[in-house]
């Protein structure tokens, strides 16, 4: 990486926004040099961002653009990264579209709207556990079980395998991959990981239920069946989206609000305006600050400059959600904000089919904490904070609080 933007430094996870901020109006597009798979065009501004992940000129999958193989694909990595380039995300039409319609149906609104009775009941469990204590760790205490409770009830994880997903999936995100040592550090991990997808699957096989995971263990479209690869990666994509990204948004959420309290007294006053809130914490906190990359079909001039054929595009979630040129006032948080058209969820074919979920379970959340805990506080500094090292989602380590 140049020495001129670190995406790795600590101070730069701490707080991105300045820096985006001046790329936007100095460089928009920036080349960086990115471990293992080379060089990288960086996308920061907000109009950039969305006609990239428009674009029909960018493909989801490397192989999709140049062929040949992935720079992944080495002997060293975990087999577990290697088959999760088989997933809905990493991939275009017509497998996307395959892959996408074996799971949709989960995740409308409709059948996220059945389970808010389960979901209330559930944050008010643990707000409970939580009154007991006085002081917790919101993501492990709170954010982290009501998301990955939710989420693993949908699909059928037994709920004595829940907890070990949760610690093999922070030790996966919470340091930067930049080495081939870094990786091998985790192939413990990652191997468990497989292994536990792998009776995931044999047991589904064995004992279907009316589970998600059943479905797509039975699945067929078109007459072609999931293969184990697919069905692994399509495992690993639905519990690491449709917990972490809601653990980021009550977690980064919940420490945007203590660092506004004009806003967290606003939201306190006027519950109704939970729905805007949620939106504006999207946009203000992004829990997902890059996407999976894209990669160019073909030359393409940007700004300027000559994007070649094959080269990896990442358009920044987190920028373009803070650009002063279509959100006025963008780096100050307001619950009220209309229109909000934020980016944090993606856009087109690859838009998160998880949003409904955790939407609802964002609202949920936010509020019953504001309401229950009216005199929460940070537990440590704001300097003691530690975000996360993966450049993929966005989030904190750990967020102490006391909540009285």
């Amino acid at each position: 990486m140049t020495p001129e933007l670190n995406l790795a430094a600590p101070e730069f996870r701490a707080d991105p926004y300045p820096t985006y901020a001046r790329l936007r109006k100095t460089s928009p597009i920036i080349t960086l040099h990115r471990p293992f798979v080379g060089r990288a065009w960086l996308l920061t501004r907000y109009e950039d961002v969305v006609n990239a992940l428009l674009d029909p000129r960018l493909a989801s999958s490397r192989h999709n653009a140049v062929g040949g193989r992935n720079p992944t694909d080495r002997w060293w990595m975990p087999r577990l990264f290697r088959t999760f380039q088989t997933n809905m995300v990493a991939s275009d039409p017509p497998d996307h579209r395959r892959l996408r319609d074996l799971v949709h149906k989960a995740f409308t609104p409709r059948r996220v709207e059945e389970l808010k009775g389960t979901m209330e009941r559930l944050v008010s469990r643990l707000l409970d556990e939580a009154a007991e204590k006085r002081s917790i760790d919101l993501l492990s205490e709170f954010a982290a079980p009501l998301a990955l409770t939710v989420i693993s009830a949908m699909m059928g994880v037994p709920e004595e395998d829940r907890p070990r997903f949760r610690r093999w999936t922070s030790r996966l995100l919470d340091s930067k991959l930049e080495t081939p040592l870094d990786f091998i550090r985790r192939f413990p991990s990652a191997s468990r990981m497989l292994g536990f997808f792998r009776e995931l699957i044999r047991l589904h096989r064995e004992h279907p239920g009316e589970d998600l995971l059943t479905g797509l263990v039975q699945a067929e479209e078109q007459g072609d069946r999931l293969g184990e690869d697919e069905l692994i990666s399509m495992i690993f994509l639905l519990l690491l989206a449709g917990h972490d990204t809601l653990v980021n948004l009550i977690g980064n959420g919940m420490l945007a609000l203590l660092q506004n309290p004009d806003q967290l007294q606003k939201l306190r006053e006027h519950p109704e305006l939970i729905g805007s809130a949620v939106e504006e914490l999207l946009r203000y906190t992004s829990p997902i600050e890059m996407p999976t990359p894209r990669f160019a079909r073909e030359d393409i001039e940007l700004h300027g400059q000559h994007i070649p054929r094959g080269a990896m595009v990442v358009p920044i979630l987190a920028s373009a959600n803070r650009d002063e040129a279509v959100f006025e006032n963008a780096d100050r948080l307001d619950i009220t904000r209309h229109p909000n058209r934020h980016v944090a969820f993606g856009l087109g074919a690859h838009y998160c089919m998880g949003a409904p979920l955790a939407r609802l379970e964002g609202k949920i959340a936010l509020l019953a904490l504001v309401s229950r805990f009216p005199e929460t506080r940070l537990a440590v500094p704001r300097e003691q904070l530690r975000w996360r090292g993966s450049l993929g989602p966005r989030g904190l380590t750990s967020l102490p609080l006391h909540l009285s």
